[in-house]
This record gives C-alpha cells, structure tokens and sequence, in this order.
C-alpha cells in the first residue's frame, strides 16, 4: 500500500522522502529499487535503523538515518514526502500529536505530500498492548487543518501475523 500511494506522487527519484517510524521496514529496499535517490529514515530505535543499515550497506550513501522522537524533533531540512504507516495513531495525548504536527509542518515543503495510515474507526483501541487513536479520512483532515488537501483515502484490512483482522485508513494529502 505504501508504494502504490507513493507512486501516485509522482516524485522524482532524487525528491526527498522521510519514512516516519521506518524501524526495520523493507519500504527503503523498494524504494532504492525502483529509483529513489534520497531517503530518510526516522525512528526512536537507533537499533533497527542499524538492523536497516546493515541490510542496505550497498546503497547506504543513499540512505540518510535519523534516530529521534519525531513529537521532539526539529528536521533540519525539507522534504517533498512524509511518509507516516503507524506512528501517528500511537499519540495519544494532545501535546504529542501537536509536537508531531509542529515536525510535519516543519519538515514537509509547500506543495509536499503526506502519506499516512492509522487504525481506521472501529478498529483495534490497543496494539502491542498501547492504547491508540483510531481515524476516518475527516479525522484526519480535521487534525491537519485547511492547509492539507485530501487527495486520496483507502481502507485496508491488515493481517496479523497472528491472523487478526485490523482495518487502517490510509491517507495521502498534499500540503497547500
């Protein structure tokens, strides 16, 4: 799902492009292996984006690694994609969905896109045992503001390793 929303961008291969909560994610192997030039990885976990390290040393140059709480931190440049699959329905609390916010706006240019899925309205209240925040598209418009214009949503039913059922809303917007 994610490279699909991402093609549907329409960036060029050296566009900038933040994968927000990447962990060990195989997106960056599919992402250098259709072209793009200029990724970074953002996660708390310095750990998994070594794990991510390791696997890609061949293309490395290319990967720019970031470990940071995104709800703290202040991106030292700009991107022309956000990519967010599951970090934003784990902010609860209002102060962090704000800290969060303030990167976004921070760190995505006018006119960049923001690729995001959360757990969809009647999906799952807890995941790994932390409680979360479930989102239809409006919530999520809502949350954004006037500046971020809709420009597609899908649904997905996610299976579980364990064979759960767990429906996401998965956004893409486009900052004004």
């Amino acid at each position: 799902m994610s490279l699909r929303m991402i093609h549907r961008c329409q960036l060029g291969q050296d566009d900038p492009i933040v994968d927000v909560g990447a962990g060990t994610s195989r997106l960056i192997d599919d992402l250098l292996g259709v072209g793009y030039r200029d990724v970074s990885l953002l996660d708390i976990s310095a750990n998994a984006l070594d794990r991510v390290q390791d696997r890609r040393d061949d293309r490395s140059d290319l990967i720019e690694r970031i470990v940071a709480n995104v709800t703290t931190w202040e991106p030292g440049r700009s991107y022309k994609l956000w990519h967010d699959r599951a970090v934003l329905h784990f902010l609860t609390e209002p102060e962090r969905r704000q800290g969060y916010l303030d990167a976004l706006h921070a760190g995505l240019e006018r006119g960049g896109q923001f690729i995001v899925a959360t757990f969809a309205l009647g999906g799952p209240e807890k995941c790994s045992g932390l409680p979360v925040v479930r989102y239809g598209a409006d919530d999520l418009a809502a949350l954004l503001g006037e500046a971020w214009m809709l420009q597609e949503v899908e649904r997905e039913d996610h299976m579980t390793p364990g064979g759960r059922v767990q429906p996401f809303t998965w956004c893409r917007f486009r900052r004004d």
